[in-house]
């Protein structure tokens, strides 16, 4: 069975930076897709970064184009969200998600996905 656990969530001043961390167990190959989604108090979960283990190739929501880059360490089953320059509106509980044989014209979709962390939670302060 697959696992996930986030880390590297925390409190940060505005125009900070943090790194989540997705630790992944239980992958039976490299084709899965791994997925970052957020959630903001009192709104739906949103999809914020894709990437595919197989070719590496991602998927960024458009608004975080350039502030946000999603990594992958195969050796060490490890994907990575590099959040720079962040805003209070960032502020959410983020899950990293996986799932096998899904391409990334639909890794957005949290409908997608059996397998879910827990979530880590960032703070960005004003």
């Amino acid at each position: 069975e697959v696992q996930l656990v986030e880390s590297g969530g925390g409190l940060v001043q505005a125009g900070g930076s943090l790194r989540l961390s997705c630790a992944a167990s239980g992958l039976t190959d490299d084709d899965y897709v791994i997925g970052w989604f957020r959630q903001a108090p009192g709104k739906e979960r949103e999809g914020v970064s894709c990437i595919s283990r197989l070719d590496g190739s991602t998927y960024y929501k458009d608004s975080l184009k350039g502030r946000f880059t999603v990594s992958s360490d195969n050796a060490k089953n490890t994907v990575y969200l590099q959040m720079n320059s962040l805003k209070p509106e960032d502020t959410a509980v983020y899950y990293c998600t996986a799932e096998g044989g899904l391409t990334l014209q639909y890794c957005s979709d949290a409908r997608e996905y059996d397998y879910w962390g827990q979530g880590t939670r960032v703070t960005v302060s004003s």
